[in-house]
């Protein structure tokens, strides 16, 4: 007994708990959880890209299926970015109280960009909105900027 030379009744104790709790959970992450990562580095589920509704044929319901199921997953994900990045700026503004617009601009930066990306794509569809909804806002705002120049810059002059 070498290792435990110098020890006392309590720490053998406390050392032998601690491999029992341990000793599981440190026998599953090396034999089931790191083998497994190797081969597949992700938990959640992986989905392929699948063609857009613009590269889809009118009467291809199997391709319209899998676009507005895209759609809805793409959407999910950018409200969870949303998200976060709405609570980080909230939790920034809360942790540099008197400071916050000075040190938080950066965030609510990234925030605004990208709450405006959202709804350049997503706003005004409604809780419904399909992904043929969104691809018909997408080619009217494309018409309008062809003609009217990007929106927020004000209306062409006609020359």
């Amino acid at each position: 007994m070498p290792e435990r030379e110098g020890r006392n009744i309590l720490d053998s104790f406390a050392i032998s708990v601690g491999k029992v709790i341990d000793g599981p959970v440190t026998w599953f992450r090396e034999k089931v959880v790191e083998p497994n990562q190797q081969d597949y580095p992700w938990y959640h589920q992986e989905y392929r890209r699948v063609p857009t509704i613009d590269q889809c044929y009118t009467d291809d319901p199997v391709c319209n299926f899998e676009a507005q199921q895209q759609f809805r997953r793409d959407k999910m994900v950018e409200n969870e970015i949303l998200s976060i990045l709405r609570q980080r700026f909230e939790d920034c503004v809360l942790y540099e109280a008197p400071d916050h617009m000075a040190k938080c601009r950066g965030v609510l930066d990234t925030y605004e960009k990208a709450a405006e990306n959202w709804f350049t794509k997503y706003g005004d569809l409604g809780g419904f909105g399909t992904v043929k909804d969104a691809y018909m806002k997408q080619k009217h705002r494309m018409i309008w900027e062809r003609r009217h120049g990007p929106v927020g810059t004000g209306m062409k002059t006609s020359e």
